[in-house]
């Protein structure tokens, strides 16, 4: 643990309030477990977060889900516990890894974490990480509150050390940022782990190898099948009203016990091998099965191919939660009394003023992309962080994107299959610090390999923004805070093959000299990559300045600093003008907001009539009259 930062975990026994990310970082530490890697991403970044302070455990930022998945697999063929955290999409990069340790199995319990992000609250697609379950052959453990995320996940450990296989601890949104209060117990005194047994055979998984452990990779299945028939975690409710029944895992079982209390309820927390004879107790006790699920069919599907008949994504919604005023709407044909329920029931939504997602003032992006706007025959390639924002208004000057890594590999594709109408256009690629080490420094390489015509834009705010401001290998700091190597971009991209004179360095705040790079390595003809050296406004690192304010008396309206789109900055009223040359033109008249200027002076660059200057102190504002 790091010394700046002191911790006494709470005791055993005691209540408190904890979200699901906070109860398992809890459950982490007291079921023992020695290492516990993690790539930031919502919904379960603080997972890690709230685990790094806890002592007698390795934490580490990996620089993706497939290396934090790797660490956990090492920790646990030495025989430690070990966990690893990602969010629903960082389940597919590490799915290599996966793939493969369900032939292997494991030795120490080894408990993955996937948050999947039901109703897109923060993700680019929404996904089922239930899948993996049937894909990888491995048991999903699916809490519904805090307290069950607790038990849960220590639970999920013992099962894996059991039958020593991985065990997917299945999350959603709801899961991990709703607050409840719950009873935390004993922690295990930590398990000495007796180090790596040597097995060829088992762990080293060439193709002769591999064949051999098909056979037991089915008859754990077979095992766990029998585990979830008589698990603790799958239980039965009884209820009154039998016109129907419900199967449903995780947060969706509360939304059903909240619509239809008196209804019978098979809760799955063990939901993969599903426990099928449980699923036709209930049916044999009700005239209509439903199942309720988030998001895919999976259940349904299984439940119908056993021969059982059930109903589901016929009468309920394909994506996004199941809230009570949903299951009222699309079940009233089936429970009349509900009526017009689902409307009743549901407050009436406040009028808010649209805030559609913008950057942060003075954000280090913002005159990238107010640059990146102003140039004329380009196609930019952008990637997953805040930087995505500079798709949206004022800039618009973001094209494409698909995942985290992916602006690279687009870029490339984009230049060399270009079509006749597009033989002038330049290529742009955005990507963040993060980003790149993440999953971009191979189509980096890539584009140096096959000598890509594209200019690369490396967005160096060091630390990872958009999940919270996390330390990675650029900010020279790790999990605990503490000091660590330090990647340095420009010898790393030369040595991923771009030429030294083509990769420069430049201050995202001072415009002039963006643009020229710009201008500059958009007409080379090869790979050249931009590297910006500001911080994220947010963290510790980045000094604030005095703040700005607009002189209204020298305002012309030429609204040049709101393209910015710095926050700060509001327009305060709209003129119509006619220019000497006859064409009518709309004049923007601004205004900062000093409170929220942190003195970047982006916004004096573009001021045709130098109209903003440096804030005086409140004291010299005052009118006497």
């Amino acid at each position: 643990m790091s010394a700046n930062r002191p911790f006494t975990p709470p005791p055993a026994a005691s209540r408190l309030l904890m979200s699901g990310n906070e109860a398992i970082a809890r459950a982490v530490w007291d079921a023992g477990v020695r290492v516990a890697a993690a790539y930031p991403g919502t919904p379960a970044t603080e997972i890690l977060e709230n685990l790094a302070p806890y002592p007698d455990i390795y934490t580490e930022w990996s620089v993706n889900e497939k290396v934090s998945l790797e660490v956990a697999i090492g920790a646990s063929l030495a025989g430690a516990r070990s966990f690893c955290a990602m969010k629903h999409v960082g389940l597919n990069v590490a799915a290599d890894a996966l793939m493969t340790l369900t032939l292997t199995g494991v030795v120490g319990g080894l408990v993955i974490a996937v948050a999947d992000d039901v109703g897109f609250s923060s993700s680019q697609n929404e996904q089922d990480s239930r899948f993996w379950g049937r894909f990888a052959h491995l048991p999903i453990v699916e809490p519904a509150d805090s307290q069950e995320a607790y038990t849960m996940a220590r639970e999920a450990f013992a099962l894996s050390e059991r039958f020593e296989t991985p065990v997917i601890l299945r999350l959603t949104t709801r899961v991990c940022h709703v607050k409840c209060l719950i009873t935390i117990g004993e922690r295990t005194p930590t398990r000495a782990a007796g180090g790596f047994v040597k097995n060829p055979a088992r762990w080293v998984m060439v193709p002769a190898h591999a064949q051999r452990r098909v056979p037991a990779v089915f008859a754990r299945e077979k095992a766990l099948r029998a585990e979830s028939e008589t698990s603790a975690l799958n239980w039965l409710e009884p209820g009154t009203d039998k016109r129907a029944g419900f199967v449903t895992s995780g947060p969706a079982y509360m939304h059903v016990r909240e619509t239809f209390p008196n209804a019978p309820i098979l809760k799955l927390g063990l939901s993969h091998p599903v426990p099928m004879d449980k699923v036709r107790a209930l049916a044999a006790q009700v005239d209509t099965l439903i199942v309720v699920e988030e998001t895919e069919q999976l259940l349904e599907t299984e439940i119908r191919a056993a021969g059982i008949e059930a109903r589901g994504k016929d009468i309920l919604p394909a994506a996004g939660e199941l809230p009570p005023h949903i299951l009222k709407k699309h079940l009233a044909a089936l429970f009349p009394e509900l009526g017009n329920a689902s409307e009743a029931s549901r407050p009436a939504a406040l009028p808010v003023f649209p805030r559609p997602p913008t950057m942060c003032a003075a954000c280090p992006h913002l005159g990238v992309y107010y640059t990146l706007s102003q140039l004329k025959n380009v196609t930019i390639a952008g990637d997953i962080g805040c930087y995505t924002l500079g798709a949206g208004h004022p800039w618009n000057a973001l094209d494409a994107t698909i995942c985290m890594g992916a602006s690279m590999g687009m870029a490339l594709g984009l230049d060399k299959g270009r079509g006749p109408d597009d033989e002038k256009k330049k290529i742009v690629a955005v990507i963040g610090d993060s980003t790149f080490m993440h999953m971009g420094m191979q189509g980096l390489l890539d584009i140096a390999y096959n000598r890509g015509n594209v200019t690369v834009l490396l967005l160096d705010n060091r630390t990872v923004g958009m999940t919270g401001g996390q330390d990675n290998p650029a900010s020279g700091r790790d999990i605990h805070g503490e000091e660590a190597p330090r990647v340095d971009f420009a010898r790393l991209v030369e040595a991923l093959g771009i030429a030294p004179e083509h990769v420069r360095v430049v201050d995202p705040y001072v415009l002039p000299t963006l643009f020229k790079a710009l201008r500059e390595e958009t007409k080379y003809d090869g790979p050249s990559v931009i590297i910006t050296n500001r911080p994220c406004v947010l963290i510790d690192e980045y000094e604030k300045q005095p703040s700005y304010e607009v002189d209204e008396a020298a305002c012309t309206g030429c609204g040049n600093c709101v393209g910015i789109g710095c926050p700060a900055i509001h327009v305060t009223r709209r003129e119509k003008a006619i220019k000497p040359s006859g064409k009518e033109v709309e004049l923007a008249f601004a205004n900062i907001e000093t409170a929220a200027c942190t003195g970047c002076g982006l916004c004096l660059q573009p001021c045709a009539p130098k109209a903003i200057q440096e804030a005086r102190p409140a004291a010299m504002k005052v009118k006497f009259v």
